[in-house]
């Protein structure tokens, strides 16, 4: 049985026994993400010691569902100073793997999360970019 937006979810820093399930955003099971091979795993130990911070959502039998990724705006790719960038926030929505997770609070409750961290590690506040497409991109277009 899912947990509802009513739920509290579990939420935490991820921890090493999900950083394979984090290399391939939540989707072990997708051979579109095998493509990346570890670049995913690359960056994160590029980003890791300047200011990462990574929440992952976890159900009620400790699967990772969703995730958000953010650092300091000062390290990422747009200028700005005292906030924390969003990078990415994705819960589970595919009925492969683990199934879909959208749609019962679990993203509000990721940037919730967030925005506490951040405020407690200094930040005024947080930013994001956006983009709206009807899909993602393969792993091969990055």
């Amino acid at each position: 049985m899912k947990q509802t937006a009513d739920t509290a979810w579990k939420i935490s820093d991820l921890s090493t026994p999900f950083h394979e399930t984090y290399f391939c955003c939540l989707e072990d099971w997708s051979d579109d993400l095998k493509e990346a091979g570890n670049h995913k795993a690359c960056w994160f130990n590029q980003f890791k010691d300047k200011g990462l911070r990574i929440k992952i959502a976890l159900n009620e039998r400790n699967d990772a569902v969703g995730m958000i990724q953010y650092l300091p705006i000062e390290q990422s790719f747009v200028q700005g100073q005292d906030l924390y960038f969003v990078l990415c926030i994705w819960v589970h929505g595919h009925k492969q793997g683990i199934g879909n997770y959208q749609g019962h609070g679990i993203g509000q409750a990721l940037l919730g999360a967030a925005e506490v961290d951040a405020k407690q590690k200094g930040a005024k506040g947080m930013a994001a970019w956006g983009l709206w497409t009807p899909f993602w991109m393969k792993a091969s277009w990055f």
